[in-house]
């Protein structure tokens, strides 16, 4: 199970702001894989993967955004219910706490990719990862 560059990009929260940061990683041929919004303390924050980080960096600093990138874990999950909760519950079952999750979907896919930003990365991928094998 593959650690993955996720980005916490503040973006104002203003109509057109989110699109114009999108549009700005899309003309750069950056594909958004998985993405979160929502609104807090009046600032637009968007958590996002995508399949060029070295790119979007680039791309988000060019546009003197403010942006952090940190790691999560993804998994590839069959897109069928109940899935997203057996993941997690694997995660709790092992005594890793989630933070957060969101998904999305590769092009051509019938899987979907599921972030998780936990408390304990390794022990994530491990655990994942032996989901995965089974």
């Amino acid at each position: 199970m593959p650690k993955t560059k996720e980005f916490t990009v503040t973006i104002e929260d203003k109509p057109g702001a989110l699109g114009r940061c999108f549009t700005a990683l899309a003309e750069s041929g950056i594909n958004i894989l998985a993405v979160q919004s929502y609104v807090e303390d009046r600032e637009s924050l968007a958590r996002l993967v995508v399949d060029n980080p070295a790119a979007a960096k680039s791309v988000l600093g060019s546009l003197r955004m403010i942006f952090e990138e940190t790691e999560a874990v993804t998994v590839r999950l069959a897109h069928r219910p109940g899935e997203l909760g057996r993941a997690a519950s694997l995660l709790g079952e092992h005594q890793i706490n989630i933070d957060y999750t969101y998904c999305g979907a590769e092009p051509g896919s019938t899987q979907m990719i599921v972030v998780f930003g936990v408390d304990n990365l390794s022990k994530a991928v491990r655990v994942l990862d032996e989901m995965a094998a089974e």
